[in-house]
């Protein structure tokens, strides 16, 4: 593992070494000076003044905002009362009677045959 990362520091350190060769010209590292007197009015406009903050090319999308709907509760009636088929009659024993004269039988009701009505 230290020699992918050796390899290329080394190989680093010895590129810089020879990147001075390449400005290195007429002998040496040593820097040109000249001397000269100018007179005469530029022939060039001064620079136009830029406004450092750039522009954008493009405008930014309009944000469109939707409040949310509210949320809906419905609310439910409560269960209607258990219907029985209509072929029975339902009798309790405490509270005594019959089914919907009694509305609630808490130790349940009991199935009985309907009986017709006496002739008189």
């Amino acid at each position: 593992m230290k020699t992918h990362t050796m390899l290329p520091t080394i190989l680093l350190m010895i590129c810089s070494l020879y990147s001075g060769v390449g400005w290195a010209r007429d002998g040496g590292h040593r820097g040109h000076s000249s001397f000269g007197f100018y007179f005469g009015a530029p022939l060039y406009p001064y620079p136009y003044y830029r406004d450092p903050f750039y522009y954008p090319y493009y405008y930014p999308p309009t944000v469109i905002t939707v409040p949310a709907t509210p949320p809906v509760y419905i609310q439910q009636s409560p269960p209607a009362a258990q219907q029985y088929p209509s072929g029975y009659w339902y009798y309790c024993n405490h509270p005594e009677g019959y089914y919907p004269y009694i509305k609630a039988c808490p130790r349940g009701w009991q199935q009985v045959e309907p009986i017709p009505p006496s002739p008189r």
